[in-house]
């Protein structure tokens, strides 16, 4: 009884932790391993060493990802759907590796470490590349003017040094983002507001390296050469994992807690040993650890949803719990924040698969839209000619224009709108982004179809045709993967939160690995069922416009369901926060 009415009032307006306190208690520790004082550590001051090292490594990633398909088809002799192939398949594994990286750092390494080693193991990658292209036995040719056929061995090195890039992306990449949230204290309302324009000047940061990688590292590559800018990124990437560093004594480090997946098997355990016991009528009435003794973590609100999970947490023996005369099992007795953690999880896996298509249209940008840019005149002004890599930077100016209107502008005219201190629903936010993925397959469509027309009469049309796709793809991504973002570290378990991000970025991956699979299927079909497969050595001879066409049907398709399940879906319920995350009563859950 005592713990159904302790329940009952944290879940009504007890007020969060936090406030304007000197020390910080939201289970982090200083790198002495001490409560963090709230004026010296976190917040901006440890954001911006993380910032730096990100801007550096999202620079060597698009300086070598933008280019790498002209790369491999100038280099290694490649045709147009072996090296598109290639690409989406090292991008896929690249996007796919955080989900290793991230479980490691959520259950044994933590975040810090885990971002320093693979660090480290990115900069060998990088030294690898760096060493194909110097030392003449790794070299692809002894004679690059003419170079038939590359050397093994250099193909070799080369994607053993690639491999080691994707490999060290898939410790930093999840970690170092859900490091970064890590220094706000989400129970403290100042830095909980700032927490929120984290995201978005991150990904500001983000696309200031992509801008870098794409235009200086892409003209160094044709002018200069792969070797020089391959050394670039190197010392870059080196100098900043130094500047990472340097800021140990500013951050805010969360401990690693074990292994995430056991608790949600011994949620499945429990419920299925209790499947013939009857449901309660009242959901206070279930286990839960009361918050005095709760040390680390926060405590989640019942839902109803998943219904059947719910019997993990039945007392079958009241009296023996009370008198603390018998020790229940973990497998047989589980708390409500238990519950409500799996059912968080399983609640991602429609909303994950509902964005996969938006992953795919994303991975057209780094692979046929460059090979179109390949075929197109490329002077902008006279003796000026761009690098057909260097036109994907206008994915990431459109990505800065939406990310500071919706920071600056719409951001404060929702909160004033809603009076929410979000302004909009993370997956409102989500599924507003995926209209620009739409829109972006129909204008690439139209656009491939009248430099089709063009090629026919033997007229190259202008580089520029592509902005408005590139732009609008752009745009997209300032809502859809900020969004997705946010809502992969604030919706998963706290234990899972390097987790969060890797699944945000399989996203990504996972497009890729799709595209390379619709782009063989597509070429299977149209192979049989014309005698004309779509995708052509000659890009001139392929029909890329019907399949961006296909793209924009099945993103337009895929956004209506995503719509259905957002309406549906229900956010996560923090016991004893005042703050508005979402309408509980809407979602299926109690208010707290």
């Amino acid at each position: 009884m005592e713990q159904e009415m302790e329940r009952g009032q944290r879940c009504h307006g007890e007020e969060g932790e936090g406030g304007d306190e000197k020390w910080v208690h939201d289970s982090s520790v200083d790198y002495k391993g001490r409560i963090p004082l709230r004026a010296s550590t976190g917040v901006w001051k440890a954001a911006f060493f993380i910032i730096t090292i990100e801007l550096s490594e999202r620079m060597s990633y698009f300086g070598l990802s933008t280019d790498l398909i002209n790369y491999m088809s100038i280099v290694l002799h490649q045709d147009l759907k072996t090296a598109a192939r290639n690409v989406n398949y090292w991008t896929g594994v690249t996007t796919v590796m955080p989900l290793l990286g991230g479980f490691l750092a959520d259950a044994y390494t933590g975040r810090f470490y885990t971002v320093l080693l693979s660090s480290l193991v990115y900069v060998m990658g990088l030294i690898l590349l760096t060493m194909s292209q110097f030392i003449p036995r790794l070299k692809p040719c002894t004679n690059m003017k003419h170079c038939g056929q590359p050397k093994k061995i250099h193909e070799v090195v080369f994607y053993l040094g690639l491999y080691c890039v994707s490999l060290g992306t898939g410790g930093h990449k999840p970690c170092l983002e859900s490091f970064g949230a890590d220094q706000f204290d989400n129970n403290h309302p100042v830095e909980r507001k700032k927490k929120m324009s984290y995201f978005n000047w991150w990904n500001f940061a983000l696309c200031c390296g992509l801008l870098a990688g794409v235009t200086v590292i892409v003209y160094v590559d044709l002018s200069v050469g792969w070797g020089v800018s391959y050394l670039i990124l190197t010392l870059c990437m080196a100098f900043t994992i130094l500047t990472f560093y340097a800021g140990k004594a500013f951050y805010r480090y969360q401990l690693p807690e074990g292994s995430p997946l056991i608790p949600m098997l011994q949620v499945l355990v429990a419920a299925i040993a209790k499947r013939n016991l009857p449901h309660p009528s009242n959901p206070d009435s279930l286990y839960e650890v009361p918050k005095s003794l709760k040390s680390k973590g926060k405590l989640l609100c019942h839902t109803n949803k998943l219904r059947f999970l719910d019997k993990a947490a039945i007392i079958e023996d009241m009296e023996g719990l009370q008198a603390g005369m018998k020790i229940q099992s973990p497998w047989r007795l589980v708390t409500v924040t238990k519950i409500e953690e799996l059912k968080l999880v399983l609640n991602m896996i429609p909303i994950w698969l509902t964005t996969l298509t938006f992953g795919l249209c994303v991975a057209q940008a780094s692979t046929f839209f460059i090979k179109q840019g390949t075929t197109m005149n490329r002077k902008i002004i006279t003796g000026v000619t761009i690098p057909s890599g260097s036109i994907y930077s206008l994915s990431a100016v459109g990505m800065i224009i939406s990310v500071t209107i919706y920071e600056r502008i719409l951001v404060p005219l929702l909160r004033r709108a809603t009076r929410t201190e979000r302004g909009i629903k993370i997956l409102q936010r989500i599924g507003f982004g995926m209209i620009f993925s739409v829109l972006s397959m129909t204008t690439a469509a139209m656009v491939e179809r009248k430099r089709l027309r063009l090629a026919e009469r033997e007229i190259a049309m202008n580089v520029l045709w592509l902005a408005p796709q590139y732009l609008i793809l752009g745009f997209g991504d300032g809502f859809t993967l900020v969004g997705l973002q946010e809502y992969f570290y604030d919706q998963v378990p706290d234990s899972m939160r390097s987790l969060g991000i890797a699944f945000y970025l399989s996203v990504i991956g996972v497009g890729n690995f799709c595209s390379s699979f619709l782009i063989t299927v597509v070429d299977h079909a149209t192979e049989m069922s014309s005698g004309r497969s779509w995708f052509r050595e000659d890009l001139n001879k392929s029909r890329l416009d019907n399949f961006y066409w296909l793209l924009a049907a099945m993103s337009a398709l895929n956004l209506c369901v995503f719509v259905f399940l957002a309406k549906r879906y229900s956010y996560k319920s923090v016991e004893g926060m005042v703050v508005v995350v979402a309408d509980c009563e809407e979602n299926g859950g109690s208010c707290c």
